[in-house]
């Protein structure tokens, strides 16, 4: 394994469970070209390798996400995983540190599903009592931040919910695809797109 790469899971790395992909590690990092990449997911090969074989049998016994589109369902899983995602080299990296756009999982646990449909929102209140509204689609490993704040700045979490543009706590209704008039999503901080370094044992 990548000594560094080693050096930072036994110091600062923050695990991040998944029945899906193993235990992972949320990052920023620093490349051998002075480039910086502020979120960065470090997962073990072998668990992402064996998910792969997973679905590749699965396909080859139609029993894939792939078997019920048209066209060839083996193809398109292998595309899947071949073409898809950001990748990071672990070779290319310099320094690895934490990352503020980590929120902790222990504040993340505390958002209560989704709001609707492939949606998700809720509010951050900070310590000054200033609210923020934030929301997702599917991803949970990374977010935004509003200028000087951190995530040790939350004291709580109010769930479907926004932030009218008067500044007021609102609620979302669950379940309904019709939002509120004012529920301006561009105003909400979103997840963050990261890239994957894979490492082996």
């Amino acid at each position: 394994m990548n000594k560094l790469i080693l050096d930072y899971l036994k110091t600062d790395g923050e695990s991040w469970p998944s029945s899906i992909y193993g235990e992972r590690f949320r990052c920023s990092a620093s490349l051998s070209d002075e480039t910086f990449l502020p979120c960065v997911m470090l997962s073990k090969s072998d668990n992402m390798t064996e998910l792969a074989l997973r679905r590749f049998e699965d396909e080859k016994k139609g029993k894939g996400i792939f078997t019920f589109n048209s066209g060839d369902s083996y193809k398109k899983i292998v595309k899947h995983f071949v073409t898809s995602g950001n990748r990071l080299n672990h070779y290319d990296i310099l320094k690895l540190e934490p990352t503020k756009y980590a929120p902790p999982l222990s504040l993340l646990k505390q958002i209560e599903g989704e709001t609707t449909m492939a949606w998700t929102g809720w509010v951050f209140e900070m310590r000054n009592k200033k609210l923020f509204a934030y929301g997702t689609s599917f991803s949970m490993e990374f977010f935004g931040l509003p200028d000087s704040y951190t995530f040790d700045d939350v004291v709580a979490v109010h769930n479907h919910s926004y932030v009218s543009p008067t500044g007021e706590l609102r609620s979302l209704t669950r379940g309904m695809c019709a939002q509120p008039e004012d529920y301006d999503k561009s105003l909400v901080y979103r997840e963050k797109p990261y890239f994957n370094c894979f490492y082996d044992l």
